[in-house]
């Protein structure tokens, strides 16, 4: 697909023996941006930020962007798709989560969007993600948390859930099997229900490895997507804002050059003989349309030691936006309960 990589540098470094917090006038209203406005030399101490706060990953080698909406008792973490894509096509939970009183957190994963940006595809690895999100999880201070995990998302949420459940109150698998070759099943009977002649078309430009071809990329956006990724039109501007920000060199390493080819080192993933082990409440979401097929997500909810299955009717890829109010009522509903 043809997505254009945002880079957002910060240009800022900030000398801690040179940080003095400013005096509070009187009538002012402090809101540090870091619990007790100590110094950290990523976040403007005693400042407000709108929620947002960088935090270090990879040992404190890199920083990623995450951003606190809404407050209350119940806390859920955001894990987007991709990979490469970032936070952005999900700012339809802005509309549902923080008026039902909880507590939502963005992250850019490490290469995505706000976040930094390296250039070494030996970052872009499940295990080194994996503990990515156990650093933004400490760097947020969250304990008996929601993780939430849509699509690529869902692969990091369980992964995340089978080593560190113990600090998880729940979990949500939103559009994502338990593993790669269902996923690869779905898409091959999605690929073979094209019009013949652009099925002919598709086949013959993967023959040739044409995958970056403007002919390619425009199959994939007029035709395949339209289908299975998001079934209304115009698209939402935070999706196609997303897409614009994406980074294919993250998606190429992991997935590979198409939807319908995993070649990437998430090729080998499966975790169908592991999901008994998650013990925490879940809930899995599918939907009709889907690159995933609903019926995995229907199994995995059997799997799971305490699962429960979500279906939208009128879903695709992206339920949040093209099965809006049945895909947040099966969410609220759930977070009602745990």
């Amino acid at each position: 697909m043809n997505r254009r990589n945002l880079v957002l540098a910060t240009a800022v470094s900030v000398v801690a023996n040179a940080i003095r917090t400013p005096a509070v006038s009187p009538g002012a209203l402090p809101s540090p941006a870091v619990p007790g406005g100590r110094p950290d030399g990523l976040n403007p101490p005693g400042i407000r930020t709108a929620g947002i706060r960088m935090l270090p990953v990879v040992g404190g080698r890199y920083k990623v962007w995450t951003k606190k909406l809404g407050s209350g008792p119940l806390k859920i973490l955001l894990l987007h798709g991709g990979p490469g894509v970032g936070h952005e096509y999900l700012e339809a939970f802005e509309s549902f989560l923080p008026q039902a009183g909880i507590e939502m957190y963005y992250y850019d994963q490490l290469g995505c969007n706000n976040s930094d940006q390296p250039n070494d595809d030996s970052l872009w690895v499940l295990g080194r993600y994996t503990e990515e999100v156990e650093e933004v999880r400490r760097g947020l201070g969250l304990e008996n948390f929601v993780l939430f995990g849509h699509s690529w998302g869902g692969v990091l949420a369980i992964e995340y859930a089978l080593r560190y459940q113990r600090h998880l109150r729940a979990l949500v698998i939103s559009n994502m099997a338990g593993g790669i070759q269902a996923y690869m099943k779905r898409t091959a009977r999605i690929k073979s229900q094209l019009p013949p002649a652009t099925l002919a078309r598709l086949q013959a430009l993967e023959a040739t490895n044409s995958y970056d071809s403007p002919e390619y990329q425009n199959i994939m956006l007029d035709v395949v997507y339209p289908r299975m990724i998001c079934r209304i039109q115009p698209w939402p501007e935070p999706v196609t804002r997303a897409l614009r920000h994406a980074n294919n060199d993250i998606y190429n390493v992991m997935q590979g050059k198409s939807e319908f080819m995993v070649t990437g080192n998430l090729k080998d993933w499966e975790r169908w003989d592991r999901l008994h082990e998650i013990g925490v409440k879940a809930l899995t979401i599918g939907a009709r349309y889907d690159e995933m097929d609903p019926n995995d997500m229907r199994n995995m909810a059997r799997l799971l030691a305490n699962g429960t299955y979500g279906y939208c009717e009128s879903g695709s890829h992206l339920p949040m936006w093209d099965d809006q109010s049945v895909y947040f009522n099966h969410i609220l509903n759930f977070l009602r309960g745990v």
